[in-house]
C-alpha cells in the first residue's frame, strides 16, 4: 500500500466525479456479448478500440474493446482478446459477490426484462425485496454477474440512510479489529458477523 501522506493541506479539494464512465470486463467473444447486451437488454453498441498493444501498461496483447451506453451516457465495457477465454471466477470470493447493478424505472420495468431474458434462455433470480429497492439477478454470457434495480426510496429516505452509514461502518471496523486481534490469538475461528441484521427474514430459523 502506498505511503500516506500526514499534511494534505496543501493539496486541491477533490474534484467532482459525475457518473461512472465504463466499467470493463473480458468477454469470450465479441459478437456473442453484442447480441445480449444490444439486441436482449436494449444497450445500444457505441464504441469500439483496437489495439495490438496496451496504453496503459506498453504491453503486447491484441484487442478488441467495445461499449454499451446506458441511458446516462455511462458505458459497460469489454475486451475480446481474439482467444475465446472467458474470466475465470475468483477462487476465495463467491459468484454473487462481485456483480455490476444496472437502474430501471419500475418494477414491472423488472418483470418485463425478466421475461424478455427467460424467452432468451437466461436463468433469472428474483424480483427480490431489498426494502429500499427491488432486483433480479443473472449471469451474462461472460459469467459476469448482473443486476437490474428498481428504486423504491426517494430522496429523502436516502439521505435519512445516509446520516448513519459512517457511524455503522465505523462499528464494523470496530469490532473487526476486536476479531483481528481475537483471530491472532486463536480466538476467533469463524468470520466475523455484522452487528445488525438488515434482513431478518432471511435468518436461520
Amino acid at each position: 500500500m502506498a505511503a500516506v501522506l500526514k499534511d494534505v493541506s496543501a493539496l486541491p479539494a477533490p474534484p467532482p466525479i459525475h457518473q461512472l464512465h465504463h466499467y470493463a470486463y473480458r468477454a469470450r467473444d465479441a459478437e456473442e456479448t453484442r447480441h445480449f447486451y444490444e439486441d436482449i437488454l436494449g444497450l445500444p453498441l457505441y464504441h469500439i478500440i483496437q489495439s495490438d498493444h496496451v496504453p496503459s501498461t506498453g504491453e503486447y496483447c491484441p484487442y478488441t474493446h467495445f461499449f454499451f451506453r446506458l441511458q446516462d451516457g455511462s458505458f459497460i465495457a469489454f475486451f475480446d482478446l481474439g482467444d475465446d477465454q472467458a474470466s475465470e471466477p475468483s477462487p476465495n470470493t463467491p459468484k454473487w459477490v462481485n456483480h455490476i447493478s444496472f437502474r430501471v424505472d419500475s418494477i414491472q420495468a423488472l418483470r418485463d426484462m425478466k421475461a424478455r431474458l427467460e424467452a432468451n434462455g437466461v436463468e433469472v433470480l428474483g424480483i427480490t425485496d431489498h426494502h429500499i429497492f427491488h432486483s433480479i439477478y443473472f449471469f451474462d454470457p461472460n459469467g459476469v454477474r448482473l443486476e437490474l434495480t428498481a428504486q423504491l426510496a426517494d430522496e429523502f429516505q436516502m439521505l435519512q440512510e445516509s446520516r448513519t452509514a459512517h457511524q455503522r461502518l465505523a462499528e464494523w471496523t470496530a469490532r473487526k479489529e476486536q476479531w483481528r486481534r481475537e483471530r491472532a490469538a486463536g480466538q476467533a475461528a469463524e468470520p466475523l458477523k455484522p452487528q445488525r441484521n438488515d434482513r431478518p427474514e432471511f435468518a436461520t430459523k
